[in-house]
């Protein structure tokens, strides 16, 4: 399958701001055709979606409110009555909310599950697709223990099996489409500042303990995906972490 970015048409969940937002302007630098903006926050959204169309184009993107715990099927039939294929969809959207686990594992993986699933057999050629790449955002801490997010990480290894396993071989040479998986470590993100713990101890030592790790700004991040896009086989789990070049796990 071609690892081009030139004319492709690229769907982000979580597009507004952050990881996704520096997602989409690397891939529209890169010469993508179309970057379509998920995201719930609507205000920031078409605010988002202003800013990109004066810099790249009127043409080059668009913005639709979207709660991917909810609103599947109706993005999904607005995206295909415009776009006659997606050549890449990334499953962005995440939280970090160790209080509310039904919340969390709803975005995080539930919502990653189905809308992989969905677009997988839109992209699929042996169901008359062309083909595609799907990126699904885990992160270090889906393959790393911590004691302090630990249903974040639960949420986080759920999606770092899943998309290992759907990009297996088999299903790529069948299908064509291409599942990878992202692993950013500690970014400087919206998610980052406002994340919630259990208790007010856990997130005593949370932040002494963050102090001395390895942050990166969202552009390592973003560039990282550009990078997995252009290289990485179907199945992979690529790690980007302290502003370096993404590596394979």
């Amino acid at each position: 399958m071609s690892t081009n970015i030139n004319g492709k048409t690229v769907v982000v969940t979580g597009g507004a701001e952050g990881l996704g937002l520096s997602m989409i302007e690397n891939f529209l630098k890169g010469g993508a055709k179309l970057a379509i903006i998920l995201d719930v926050n609507e205000k920031l959204g078409i605010k988002t979606s202003s800013e990109l169309k004066k810099k790249y184009g009127v043409d080059r993107v668009f913005f639709l409110k979207c709660d991917v715990t909810k609103d599947l099927d109706q993005i999904y039939e607005e995206i295909t009555k415009v776009c006659t294929t997606v050549d890449v969809l990334i499953n962005n959207a995440g939280v970090l909310d160790e209080k509310n686990i039904r919340r969390t594992l709803e975005i995080n993986a539930i919502a990653v599950m189905e809308w992989t699933m969905k677009f997988y057999d839109l992209m699929r050629k042996d169901f008359h697709g062309n083909g595609g790449t799907i990126i699904n955002v885990s992160s270090i801490f889906g393959y790393r223990l911590v004691p302090f997010s630990y249903i974040y990480n639960g949420s986080k290894a759920a999606v770092l099996a899943f998309s290992r396993s759907l990009g297996q071989k088999y299903n790529y040479d069948k299908t064509g489409v291409r599942v990878l998986t992202l692993c950013p470590g500690l970014t400087h993100t919206t998610l980052s500042k406002n994340g919630n713990v259990r208790d007010d101890d856990t997130f005593d030592d949370l932040v002494k303990w963050v102090k001395d790790y390895q942050w990166q700004n969202v552009d390592d991040v973003g560039q990282a995906t550009v990078d997995i896009f252009h290289k990485a086989e179907s199945g992979t789990a690529w790690v980007a972490e302290g502003g370096d070049p993404a590596k394979e796990i």
